[in-house]
């Protein structure tokens, strides 16, 4: 078992990374949650089907009043209209605040549990059981939980942290090979902003069967600095802004497709590569560093490259998180597992961006 905690003060908690772990969530609950309280298992039709079963009756032998809260697979379910409903469901069930939500399946299922479980009745206590890969080694760590509005992604939303992070990496066993390589992007954004030995190592993976092999260790890697990062800087206004390596640009490439063309790990491939090549004209990155990246990228399925036009740029940039006025933070490598937020003119990066945009035509 491999075991790390989020040393938040007042709201620190575990991480927990063991093979075949789904069939303890129960027992892992009584570790954190309220005797015999409720709990409100919410996932979807995909993941209910191979997963759902088991962790209700792990979950009632350890003594909770467990109960699945089917949402639609997809990222349409993680809207105002399917959060409403949501909260409805939950009140309907009894609970209480003495109770909990818990988020069983991908990032979207996290997100809108998480919110859930943070905005009913002002707060309740929230589990995460993530089934994907992004989720693991991401989304599921570190509180942000959002829905998306017609504006753009993840805009309304809160800092909720679990109690616990409940990792079994023998779900990835089922997972389809996009979800699995779209998880790979943000395995891969480790290395690049912070371990350069760890990139070298992904470097050297020829395909999943590699990952798999050495799954565990990966997890951890990928939690352990994320968790180290979210210590320093909770609410996203400094170090954490470096997760963000290749979501500014990602950001647009999703909006380019109509949040449908394009996964989250696609986009954020495309991001990064881009987003080195930016590095590279401002003189902050070394030179051979994109063609590096643009290598581990393709080995997993993932393009380094996604048509986008200026206006989708504008549109997706001008509403990032990371923006204060005409001006916004992007995060750039400055060595190989180093990155820094660079602060520039919204404009100086869109000229930037049209050249680079230009020569790769």
């Amino acid at each position: 078992m491999e075991q790390l905690t989020v040393a938040l003060p007042e709201r620190a908690y575990d991480i927990v990374i063991e093979r075949g772990l789904l069939q303890q969530v129960g027992q892992q609950c009584k570790e954190v949650l309220k005797p015999g309280c409720r709990v409100a298992v919410v996932t979807d039709g995909n993941v209910a089907i191979q997963y759902g079963s088991l962790v209700q009756a792990s979950l009632t032998q350890a003594g909770f009043t467990a109960k699945i809260f089917l949402v639609p697979a997809g990222e349409r379910s993680k809207s105002p209209e399917v959060l409403t409903w949501l909260w409805e469901e939950l009140l309907g069930f009894g609970l209480t605040r003495s109770d909990a939500v818990a988020a069983l399946g991908g990032g979207m299922v996290g997100d809108l549990a998480g919110f859930a479980a943070a905005t009913v009745l002002r707060g309740v206590d929230f589990i995460q059981i993530p089934t994907t890969l992004l989720a693991q080694v991401d989304s599921s760590v570190g509180g942000k939980v959002a829905v998306d509005l017609k504006a753009g992604k993840n805009l309304a939303g809160a800092f909720w942290q679990p109690k616990r992070v409940i990792i079994d990496p023998d779900v990835l066993d089922s997972l389809p090979e996009e979800a699995f390589a779209d998880g790979m992007a943000e395995v891969i954004k480790y290395g690049c902003i912070a371990d350069r030995a760890f990139f070298h190592l992904l470097y050297h993976c020829a395909d999943r069967a590699a990952v798999m092999a050495q799954i565990e260790a990966v997890l951890h890697t990928c939690c352990a600095i994320k968790a180290a990062i979210v210590v320093k800087d909770e609410r996203d206004t400094g170090l954490r802004m470096l997760l963000n390596f290749g979501h500014t640009l990602g950001h647009a490439y999703e909006k380019a497709g109509n949040y449908e063309t394009y996964t989250h790990g696609q986009a954020v491939a495309a991001g990064m590569c881009r987003a080195a090549e930016l590095g590279v004209r401002l003189g902050m990155t070394p030179g051979e560093l994109p063609l590096l990246l643009k290598t581990v990228v393709r080995n997993f399925g993932l393009p380094d490259r996604i048509p986008c036009t200026m206006e989708d740029y504008q549109s997706a940039i001008g509403l990032d998180k990371k923006g204060s006025g005409s001006r916004i933070s992007v995060i750039l490598l400055t060595e190989l597992g180093q990155a820094q937020a660079v602060p520039m003119e919204k404009e100086q990066l869109f000229q930037l961006i049209d050249e680079i945009e230009k020569e790769s035509l």
